[in-house]
């Protein structure tokens, strides 16, 4: 759950996420998240065509990491 704007969003419990959707969970410029992609950082998407997705549990699963890295 993400508070701004006085918008709430919250991440799927499962499914797909494009990359636009992903950035508002984490906080980085899509350029930062594509090179954490690349450096194994940040999941590697599913890919479909032209269409390029993550799973809502990668992310969270993601998000989860960080925040005990940050806590540790």
């Amino acid at each position: 759950m993400i508070k701004g704007n006085a918008e709430r969003i919250d991440l799927l419990e499962n499914g797909l996420l494009r990359l636009k959707q992903v950035l508002l969970f984490i906080p980085v410029s899509r350029s930062t998240f594509w090179n954490g992609v690349k450096s194994g950082r940040f999941p590697k998407p599913i890919k479909n065509g032209r269409c390029t997705f993550w799973t809502a549990e990668s992310i969270r699963t993601l998000i989860e990491t960080m925040a005990a890295e940050r806590s540790s």
